[in-house]
This record gives C-alpha cells, structure tokens and sequence, in this order.
C-alpha cells in the first residue's frame, strides 16, 4: 500500500503555505503599526499635531479597504481609554468622515453601540468618556446637534424616573454636566433655547434631590476656609459659572478649530434614539463624594494662578488628575511621571493641584479607593522627580492638615498619621517638629498632641526607640512612646508568690 501522502507530489504546496503564512505576518505587522500609530498620535513628536494629524488620517484612509474593523475598533477604544486626548481622536474621525461619509456612518453607530454596552454592563466611567466623545463630534461636525440634545434630553429623562435608586438618577445628571464643557459652546451659538431648556430642567432636578449624606461624607466639621460641597452642587456651579462666560473655558484643546474650513464642509449624521436601558437590581452606581478642597490661589506662590473653586477649569484639571491616577496606580513610577506631565501645566500650580487630588483620594470617605500605602508611594515617588517644589508643597499641606485637625473627621485622622508615619519613615524622620510646639500647651487627648503621639508610635515601627529620643526636641518627651521593652513575669517584684 503506497503510504506517500498525496501532497507530496505537489512541490507548490510548500510553497503555498509559506506564502500563506507571509501574507498572516504581514497583515499583522501592519495592524499593530496601524494600532501604535492611533495610539500616540499626539505625543512627543518634531512636527505640529496638525500635520501628524494629516499624514496618520492618509495613512488609515488608504488602509480602510483591508483593515476596516480594526481601525472602527482602535478609534472607538482610544477615547474611552485616553480620555485626555478625546479631542484628538474627534479631530481624527472628523477629517476621515469629511473624506468618507460611510465610513463616518459606520463610526458612529460603532460608537453608540459601545456606549449602550458600556451602560448595560454598569462601565459607568466608560460610558460617560464615550457620551463625551460624541459630544465632541459636534464640533467636528460628525454628528448634528439635534441629534445630541435629543440624547441629552433623553438622559435626564432617566434622571426623572420614580421608583429608581437616587444615585442612579445623579449619575445622569452627572454624565449630562460633565459634557457640556466640551460641546456647550457649540450647542449655546447653535440650539441656546433647547441648551436652556436642558439646564432648567437639569435645575429642577437639582433643587429637588435629597443630600441626606452629605455630612456623612465630610471631611471637616465646619466649613471654614473652604465649603465641603456635594460633587454635584459644585459641578453645576461651575457649569452656571461657564454659562455667564458664554460658554468660553480656556483648559480643553481643541486641534479640530486647525481645521475648520475642512471640518464645516461635511455631511453630518443623526444619532439613532437611544434611551438608557431600565435599572435591574443587580446593577451599582457611583456613590455620591464630597469635593476636597485644600489649597485656593492665595496658598499659592508667584506664577500661574490656582483656578477658583467654582471655575470649570478646577473640574477638568481635577478629573484629569483623577483618570491619571486610576489608570497607572499599579506602578507609581509610571503615574508620578505622568501626574507631572500634565499637558496644560504651565497654565496651573501643577504640583498644588496633584497634591490636592491625591489627598482628595486619600480621604475619600467612607474608604479610599486604593490602598493607603498607593497614595504615599506615589507622593514619594513625586518627591524624588520634583525635589525643588514637591516637598516644599506637600510639607505646606501637612501645615495646613496639622492646623486643621481639630475638626478632621476620624477616620482621616487616622489615615493622615498612617501617611505621616510612613512618609517621615522614607526621609530619614527629618521634621520641623518646633513648629508645632503650641500643641505641647494643650490637652494631651486633643487631637494635635494626640496626632503627634500616634504619628510618634507608627514610626516606632520603622525605626527604633533610641533614634527618637536623639531626633525629637526635649520638650516632645512626653509624647515619646515608651520604650518597648519585653514583660517577663518571672523576674518581676513579687515573682516568688
């Protein structure tokens, strides 16, 4: 029986196959070119963002024919995942849709697809990233703005339904608020009658929902210097705020205004009715918080000037520094490095503000989002890039912190002598401990001899008990834990019995 394969008669089919696995390799070098070219469009480059932009929209528009649905996914992904360069990638879908209206058809409705998903499976960050993108596509005239306020108008809806949980109701009031930055200048000259209509009904909301855990989640007793606002009193502040500057804000770069004469000449696509999926039971919304405030301009020192409290600007820096944070916690390298290259930091106080929203997450009530040891890791880490401004910032808000004590929530309490602890333990335990001598007048149960004392005891576990009593000043001997030395019972007075 001839047991030879009948393929081997064949000399091509070696042949056949090895082009066939060229033609493989080929297809997926060029995908994960065309996917790292997406991916840090707008980085460090020699050349203008512009012409990046230019020459990477030629590249994917020749490209559509073979790598259609990997381009439609890397562009869907990239805003929600990068949503600090939302703008860019509007740019970059704007510029392909007014070369292929289909292929900017096919776009959006991947997009809405995504941001329903994103809904259905509670992904609320992501789905409130992927609303703002669609939102931005209006000012690349992508989408019609009628087709975003119906969306909007839609959303509020939800907010306004009975028998739902309240923070259901909040979260999409929140998402509706926390796009209007990006879109509201172009809604306030196109639709400002159906914007206004948006707001008042937004303010009707407002006025009527209950704050029962507002004290709950405070970090202070008492409102002095700075109030302790519900996240979203304070965000529709600074939306009013935004809507008596005309809508104008100064923070958010918009590389699509490079090419408008381009960008106004397309054809533009209707958003399909979307209406938010009903709540289940098994679903889990966002908890309320209560804004942070530590540092206003007059803390500040000569140079950019803090943004105010109520201004839209404070928000965006603010969410900016919060994404950064949740995306690179696990290496506190990479976030240090990426905290200070904020890409509007010559405009603020950069290190003030990082050292606000990291001690925002750190008393974030009822517990913090990550470990407490994350935040004084990345705090370190900032201290070693910085070392000219970053202690100096952070030792001024220890000040602050230590002044404001007395008020300070227990639980914060606690996690401000656990990071002091742990943040002297990594700097040789060097502390301006004079200036703190007026806490010795004081009671030793009130809570600024009671914070040294504790900060005292976590340290002796970093350290040893002789190097406190040669590095703390005499007048602290009292604060000085003691010795701990071992309790054997048999060589005590009395043993004998």
């Amino acid at each position: 029986m001839n047991r030879r394969r009948a393929y081997e008669d064949d000399g091509d089919f070696y042949g056949e196959r090895s082009r066939k696995r060229r033609r493989v390799s080929e297809n997926q070098e060029m995908e994960e070119r065309l996917e790292a070219l997406i991916l840090r469009v707008g980085e460090n480059s020699t050349s203008s963002l512009e012409s990046n932009l230019e020459g990477l929209v030629s590249v994917l528009e020749s490209d559509l024919g073979n790598f259609r649905n990997k381009i439609l996914r890397i562009l869907s992904e990239c805003p929600i995942k990068m949503p600090e360069k939302c703008t860019i990638y509007s740019t970059m879908v704007g510029l392909m849709n007014a070369k292929n209206y289909n292929f900017g058809g096919e776009f959006v409705d991947h997009m809405v697809k995504a941001f329903k998903e994103n809904l259905k499976q509670c992904k609320w960050d992501a789905a409130r990233y992927a609303l703002r993108f669609l939102a931005d596509l209006v000012n690349c005239h992508v989408i019609s703005t009628n087709s975003l306020l119906q969306l909007l108008d839609n959303m509020v809806d939800a907010a306004n339904e009975d028998s739902v949980p309240q923070v259901r109701r909040d979260w999409y009031v929140f998402a509706v608020l926390s796009t209007l930055p990006w879109v509201g200048r172009e809604l306030y000259e196109k639709k400002e009658s159906a914007l206004e209509n948006l707001l008042v009904r937004i303010e009707v909301f407002l006025n009527k929902r209950t704050k029962k855990h507002h004290n709950s989640l405070r970090v202070w007793s008492v409102d002095a210097p700075h109030p302790q606002e519900e996240y979203l009193d304070c965000l529709w502040a600074q939306i009013r705020k935004l809507r008596q500057d005309n809508w104008a804000e100064k923070h958010i770069p918009r590389p699509y205004l490079a090419f408008d004469s381009v960008l106004c000449e397309a054809l533009q696509h209707n958003l399909p009715v979307i209406h938010p999926p009903p709540h289940q039971d098994s679903f889990e919304y966002p908890m309320p918080w209560v804004v942070y405030r530590m540092f206003d301009y007059t803390d500040c020192p000569a140079g950019p000037i803090l943004p105010g409290a109520h201004s839209i600007e404070r928000f965006l820096i603010e969410e900016h520094l919060h994404s950064i944070i949740e995306a690179h916690h696990w290496e506190r390298k990479d976030c240090a490095a990426h905290l200070l290259n904020l890409s509007y930091k010559d405009k603020i106080p950069l290190e003030y503000c990082i050292v606000e929203v990291i001690f925002a997450e750190l008393f974030h009530m009822p517990t913090p989002r990550y470990l407490e040891i994350c935040y004084g890791s990345i705090l370190i880490e900032l201290c070693k890039l910085q070392p000219s401004k970053m202690p100096q910032v952070l030792a001024q808000a220890t000040e602050i912190l230590f002044m404001r004590i007395d008020s300070m929530n227990t639980s914060c309490f606690d996690r401000f002598a656990n990071w002091f602890s742990y943040h002297l333990s990594n700097f040789q335990f060097r502390w301006s401990w004079d200036d703190w001598d007026s806490c010795l007048l004081l009671e030793m149960e009130h809570p600024r001899p009671k914070f040294i004392q504790e900060v005292l005891l976590k340290c002796l576990r970093f350290s040893f008990h002789d190097r406190f009593k040669e590095m703390m000043p005499e007048t602290y001997t009292k604060l000085i834990p003691k010795p701990p030395i071992p309790t054997y019972k048999y060589t005590m007075e009395g043993a004998g019995e």
